[in-house]
């Protein structure tokens, strides 16, 4: 068994999807939901929901592409609402979408453009129902869409160096695009390798964590499992009513009481997603460490530390400095 728990921890740092059945979840809507009644609080959202794109979860992709003179690929808009403004390509998600094909069909419908997706930057979410996806990637191929070519997807395309001396039609991706300058030069490195969504179909909305510690008396790296029907990472289901961090928090209070240990999310470490009508839900993976060593931490009795071999713990603890996993914005 512990052989099993190491190959889901080390699948999951690398990136790649792990053999954990689908249906394997500690902290359930329904469970939520129940706690809040218990406590007189009207759920925010029916214990039965269920993801369906474009209807009850929205997924958007962004790209930002930085050619070779530090120019960033924009669009200039077509919609009625926003008409002349600039932005990134970016767009819904369409029903039996990936994410992957997502991203290069905005690119080649806002810009004309061929590209390659090379690694998540960055992963936002507003409530627990709208999540953008922001991805670097490269030209391969097409021709930049010039005003000739307009139609309802946009008026034109253009490599910008200084973004903001164009009417944008929202600041908000000035945050995104000094991301994937910063990884492109590696500033303030080291940063993660690139990493790029894991196509497995889910039927729900789930947050995986990787809680590590460090035990005093052998100054050992321990990881959090759960002992629910077997051994496993823990997951709760994203409250799609309510912020990531509210979801995150209730689940620590299940599993370490009222008093949470002093912790650090520090990002996202994986993304899983197909939407190839199997389910339109998602897995995101993040890493968390905790401050106190294990000896002062108590946790409820599903839930135990393991020990790791100092190989993995050493692969965990590089993953823990800035920039070495996604980043998690969470948009109140």
């Amino acid at each position: 068994m512990p052989d099993v728990i190491e190959d889901e921890i080390k699948h999951v740092l690398s990136g790649q999807s792990t053999r954990v059945a689908d249906d394997l979840c500690d902290y359930t809507l329904e469970q939520q939901n129940m706690h809040a009644e218990s406590n007189g609080i009207k759920p925010a959202v029916s214990s039965s929901y269920v993801p369906i794109c474009q209807k009850t979860v929205t997924y958007i992709v962004a790209a930002v592409l930085i050619n070779e003179h530090d120019e960033v690929l924009m669009m200039q808009e077509a919609k009625a609402s926003c008409l002349g403004k600039w932005y990134l390509p970016a767009g819904r998600v369409e029903p039996n979408e990936n994410l992957l094909d997502a991203m290069k069909r905005e690119v080649l419908e806002e810009t004309g453009l061929l590209i390659e997706p090379k690694s998540l930057l960055m992963v936002e979410c507003a409530s627990g129902s709208w999540f953008r996806f922001v991805m670097s990637g490269s030209v391969i191929g097409g021709t930049l869409k010039t005003l000739d070519q307009s139609n309802e997807e946009s008026l034109q395309a253009c490599w910008v160096r200084e973004v903001t001396n164009l009417p944008l039609r929202s600041s908000d991706i000035l945050t995104l695009i000094q991301k994937g300058r910063d990884w492109l030069k590696k500033i303030n490195g080291p940063w993660h390798a690139n990493i790029l969504p894991v196509e497995r179909p889910r039927s729900k909305l789930y947050l995986r964590l990787i809680v590590c510690i460090k035990k005093k008396a052998t100054n050992r790296l321990h990881v959090l499992m759960s002992e629910k029907t077997s051994l496993h990472l823990p997951v709760t289901e994203i409250n799609s009513g309510k912020n990531l961090h509210s979801t995150l928090h209730r689940f620590l209070v299940e599993i370490f009481g009222e008093g949470i240990p002093q912790h650090k999310p520090h990002g996202l470490l994986s993304v899983e997603f197909n939407g190839n009508g199997e389910g339109d839900g998602l897995c995101l993976t993040l890493l968390i460490s905790f401050r106190p060593p294990l000896e002062e931490v108590s946790i409820s009795g599903k839930y135990i530390w393991h020990e790791v071999p100092q190989s993995l713990a050493d692969t965990i603890t590089s993953r823990l400095p800035r920039n070495m996993t996604i980043s998690l914005n969470v948009v109140r």
